[in-house]
């Protein structure tokens, strides 16, 4: 069985470190044919290390998608407001595509690219890698099971940890909205997917509170200087100094993402001259570095979400309360604890990843989307993009309550708002848009998973 064939648009992070190394890990499933990136350093290392040739290394994804279909699959991993013209292209060529979330910062552009894949039959998987990991899908299946009754409230914590708030949403690519996307669509669409998806529902109700409180000018100390290597005079007692978040020994998986040149000298000179070696209180950063949301679903269950910057570590921590149970989770200990009232137990449950990033969740989505691509013959897969669209309309709509003062957001006029419009001759009703949604999120779930009592 020859692997299945694909062009990467975008040579980032996520493209290097997830994607790419999947078809190295597994060449007989994923061959990558092409790459496009604008950096030549990225691009050549990626060819490098996949044996594409110079012709196939290209400076943009136009250079892609301008040619003859090249590959089954089209990988995109551009910047957030980079995705939409590339999966447009892609589809209407008849490649099947995985789009690294969020899909798009604006709402219209991610019911387009909806509407196109169906209209071109191809699959658009977005990169809701969680929904993948065992983790998640034991608690998903779990709840199916009605091991706690009826679901009634759910809170879930995002600990972002301190260093990668600092490097990717003050320092990094998404440190400003205006140029990528809302934190709450950057960082935490995974989150909103996930609640969506668990609570098996439609979210009617939507409020949020957020802000940008400490990483601004006025909270800069005393003797700051422009870069951590200008001899700051703070850095000593700085805990997001850039010295001590690249330099230190687990500082390796953090400076992979600013420098190919992982040598004490190659990532100084990085800190020296890029963008990750700036004050946090001297960057054009605005998005929030803590925000809170809270949902309201059709029978009445409730959600709160909350994100936080201000943590030691980088976990997600899950409660979910029932009728007849609760369940318990932190996944960065692959931990899940099953309360059951009427028997007045408790079952601990050690789940088993994979390995790799987020639990496993980068392995199996991989594994997911290339049996979709070899077996394809219509349908839509677990992350579809008519999924995704549901999860971003809710951290749209929270993202405009945070800005109007906390208001409830109606998520059904605001879809109608957002939505109920000419599209291509049909006009979808509230009716079916609300159908839509509940048969999305009940699907049945297609990643296997191991559990260890």
């Amino acid at each position: 069985m020859r692997p299945i064939t694909a062009v990467l648009l975008g040579a980032g992070g996520r493209g290097r470190f997830a994607y790419g190394a999947f078809a190295e890990q597994f060449p007989r499933e994923l061959a990558f044919v092409a790459v496009a990136d604008p950096d030549k350093e990225r691009r050549e290392w990626f060819a490098s290390r996949h044996g594409i040739t110079a012709e196939s290394a290209f400076e943009g994804w136009e250079d892609v998608l301008e040619r003859e279909k090249m590959a089954d699959i089209a990988v995109i991993c551009t910047q957030d407001r980079m995705h939409f013209a590339p999966t447009m292209k892609a589809l209407q060529n008849g490649y099947h595509v995985l789009l690294e979330k969020p899909m798009s910062p604006l709402p219209e552009e991610c019911v387009k690219m909806e509407d196109e894949a169906r209209k071109h039959d191809r699959l658009l998987t977005i990169c809701h890698v969680l929904r993948y990991s065992p983790f998640w899908q034991t608690i998903k299946r779990m709840l199916q099971a009605g091991r706690i009754g009826k679901p009634v409230s759910l809170q879930l914590n995002e600990n972002v940890g301190y260093y990668h708030i600092a490097h990717s949403f003050v320092r990094g690519q998404w440190r400003n909205a205006d140029h990528s996307s809302p934190m709450i669509l950057a960082k935490s669409c995974h989150d909103l997917d996930l609640i969506g998806w668990l609570m098996e529902q439609p979210c009617v109700r939507v409020s949020s509170y957020g802000s940008l409180s400490h990483f601004r000018r006025e909270h800069m100390p005393e003797g700051a200087a422009e870069r951590c290597t200008d001899g700051c005079a703070a850095e000593e007692r700085c805990p997001y100094s850039s010295l001590k978040i690249y330099l230190r020994p687990e500082g390796e998986e953090w400076a992979r993402f600013i420098t190919q040149d992982l040598s004490r000298d190659g990532i100084v000179q990085a800190l020296e001259s890029g963008p990750f070696g700036r004050c946090v209180y001297r960057c054009d950063n605005n998005v929030v570095d803590h925000q809170a949301v809270n949902m309201e679903f059709a029978d009445g269950a409730t959600a709160s979400f909350v994100m936080s910057g201000f943590t030691h570590d980088c976990t997600r921590q899950v409660q979910i309360m029932g009728t007849h149970g609760e369940i318990r989770g932190v996944m960065e200990e692959n931990l899940i604890r099953v309360y059951d009232f009427a028997a007045n137990d408790r079952q601990d449950y050690t789940i088993i990843p994979p390995g790799g990033m987020h639990g496993g969740g980068d392995e199996e989505l991989m594994r997911s989307f290339l049996r979709e691509v070899r077996s394809y013959s219509g349908g839509e897969s677990l992350t579809s993009a008519a999924a995704s669209v549901q999860s971003h309309l809710m951290a749209f709509a929270a993202e405009r309550s945070r800005l109007e003062n906390g208001r409830s957001i109606d998520l059904a006029a605001y879809k109608a708002e957002l939505l109920y419009s000419d599209r291509g001759g049909e006009r979808k009703t509230l009716d079916s848009l609300r159908t839509n949604f509940e048969m999305i999120i009940r699907q049945p779930d297609s990643t296997p998973y191991r559990t260890m009592s």
